[in-house]
């Protein structure tokens, strides 16, 4: 039986077909933009002090429910074309567009939110008793909480509408930056020009010489526009920052913990435990550096490989071991994985005008999902690959859920997609065909606790930091390398040497406007995904709907009484987040011995 060989580029035209020049992409956006008039013409209407409300409010989550949906079948089609060729002018364009959208429909949003709030407690409790609202009652109370903390209907819709060209405005220059800079690397003798994503994944090379070059090259290439990503920093946290001041919000840490449904005491608690058990990762990266022949790893060396020999696996060969891989854990992971490759929704060519990084995202009247990579044949594009197929079956399988029950968080999307890439990295381990293999993917392994561990820390406490400063004003380019480096030295406890000054400026996600504190989630989706993990081994082949029961809560409840009800543990306590490190640790010790 012939092997089918997967297409890396996606299909994206049976969404809506012609690009950003697309007459159905433009009919849909203009439908969207009167579906929020039409709701915004409801929610105006609707009044919390009359008796009677049951039938209205269940007529404007109808219409919101819809207009999300449609809206976010363009917004994913907007983030698809604009990543798959960042020269595209009409896409850029329609980035913009979707700003002032989304500004609307958060205006909307907002006025429905703080109507809500207004309707008496008992009268409130009355309205859960009906069955269709009882169903969204987690989300729908998320909703009047969060009025109560906010300014008033008139002063949110001002700030939403000014972030149209001021907030968001500044993430899409960080963007429109990025795109068009290029690196110049050497090679043979000759000058060649790469895009950033190109470059980057030049970092994991054997020679170091190479990867060396290639981090200077980088490092002049985002200190050449050092300036511009000063301003969009300053300008989003400063934004931030007023915004928080008005709403009377003393930490810049409450947003985030809200966005991720999340305590402070569970944060704290996870961080603590890290912090506790960092000595083990420590101590590897100074047995790395032993076998490498250093004194200590530079910031390039961190992820370089072991061996010199680098096995380069074909997309269509990465891809058949994700399924086979998926399959020993859950049949129903590997038939979604099997079917978005041969269905075209992954677009992982390697070519140069591809935006850097990874991403999924979701179509929610298609009920299909894309995924955005770029696959060069390394290990890490593997765990990439299976790391975003994790969003993309967590996606899926809430598919038949009410709309408003599939707002899941992004710590718990993590989750998903950080176990899918545990399932691949542990089987590559055991299936090692000799000693140096096993040694080389434990590594690559132990790599990722490193990043969530040191890496994500390091992005945290620069945040927390920076955002402590800009509150006196702007902070300079020169003082954001140094807090930066200081960030760095602390979460890798003083492990390596020639630090990266400008990572705040090369990592996208310093400057995304959605999600503030872009970083933290990660690591809790790591250490939880790790929980489930040990769950799953424990129930063997029964662990399969009681993994999907998991996923469809995500969107519904919070981290903690989620953890409570499927794995039936405290995450305000440390034990959890100790037993979770301790697996992390005995790659650790396995590695050491080998």
């Amino acid at each position: 039986m012939q092997q089918i060989t997967y297409n890396p580029s996606w299909d994206i035209d049976v969404i809506f077909p012609g690009g950003s020049e697309s007459k159905e992409l433009h009919t849909h956006m203009h439908d969207v933009k009167q579906d929020v008039k039409m709701l915004s013409n409801a929610v105006g209407e609707f009044d919390p002090a009359q008796t009677s409300l049951a039938d209205e409010i269940k007529e404007i989550v109808h219409l919101l429910e819809n207009t999300r949906n449609k809206m976010g079948e363009a917004f994913a089609f907007i983030s698809c074309i604009s990543a798959q060729d960042i020269h595209d002018k009409k896409a850029s364009l329609l980035v913009g567009k979707r700003s002032e959208l989304r500004a609307e429909m958060e205006a909307v949003k907002t006025n429905f939110d703080q109507k809500l709030a207004e309707i008496q407690d008992g009268v409130w409790d009355e309205l859960l008793n009906d069955p269709e609202i009882r169903d969204i009652e987690f989300v729908l109370n998320e909703f009047r909480d969060k009025a109560k903390e906010l300014l008033s209907a008139d002063e949110e819709k001002l700030i939403n509408d000014l972030s149209v060209d001021g907030y968001h405005g500044w993430s899409q220059m960080y963007d429109t930056v990025v795109a068009n800079m290029s690196v110049d690397i050497e090679e043979k003798g000759k000058i060649k020009h790469y895009s950033v994503g190109q470059a980057s994944n030049k970092l994991s090379e054997p020679d170091r010489a190479v990867r060396k070059h290639v981090f200077e090259q980088l490092g002049k290439a985002w200190q050449e526009n050092a300036d511009f990503f000063g301003q969009t920093l300053n300008h989003l946290a400063g934004f931030r920052l007023q915004t928080y001041k008005h709403r009377n919000w003393e930490h810049v840490l409450k947003e985030p913990l809200n966005i991720n449904r999340m305590k402070r005491e569970t944060l704290d608690a996870m961080w603590n435990a890290i912090n506790r058990n960092k000595k083990h990762f420590t101590a590897f990266l100074e047995k790395k550096a032993e076998l490498l022949g250093l004194d200590k790893l530079s910031m390039y060396d961190i992820g370089a490989p072991l061996s010199n020999t680098v096995t380069e696996t074909p997309y269509t060969d990465g891809a058949n071991f994700i399924v086979e891989q998926f399959r020993a854990f859950s049949p129903k992971m590997a038939d979604f994985a099997q079917m978005a490759f041969e269905k075209r929704w992954i677009e992982a060519e390697d070519r140069a005008g591809k935006r850097p990084g990874g991403f999924c995202t979701s179509f929610p009247e298609s009920k299909q999902t894309r995924i955005f990579m770029t696959y060069s044949g390394t290990s890490s594009n593997i765990a990439t690959l299976a790391h975003e197929l994790g969003h993309a079956y967590h996606q899926h399988v809430m598919n038949d859920m009410h709309g408003l029950n599939q707002g899941y968080s992004m710590n718990v999307a993590e989750t998903a997609s950080t176990f899918a890439e545990m399932i691949v990295a542990d089987a590559s381990v055991k299936n090692a065909s000799d000693t140096e293999e096993k040694k080389s993917l434990l590594e690559t392994k132990i790599q990722r606790s490193i990043a969530f561990f040191m890496n994500i820390q390091a992005r945290f406490n620069f945040e927390q930091r920076f955002y402590e400063e800009r509150k006196n004003g702007m902070v300079p380019v020169e003082r954001l390398n140094e807090l930066m480096v200081e960030a760095q030295k602390d979460a890798y406890g003083d492990s390596i040497t020639d630090y990266d000054p400008n990572f705040w400026a090369s990592k996208l996600h310093f400057h995304i406007t959605g999600v503030p504190f872009y970083n933290f989630p990660y690591t809790f989706g790591y250490l939880f995904s790790l929980g489930i993990y040990a769950h799953a081994q424990e129930l063997g082949g029964d662990f399969e709907d009681d993994y999907i029961a998991l996923l469809r809560d995500t969107g519904r409840m919070t981290v903690e009484d989620l953890a409570a009800k499927h794995l039936d543990v405290d995450l305000t306590k440390p034990d959890f987040w100790e037993s979770a490190i301790a697996l992390c640790v005995k790659d650790v010790e396995e590695f050491m011995k080998l």
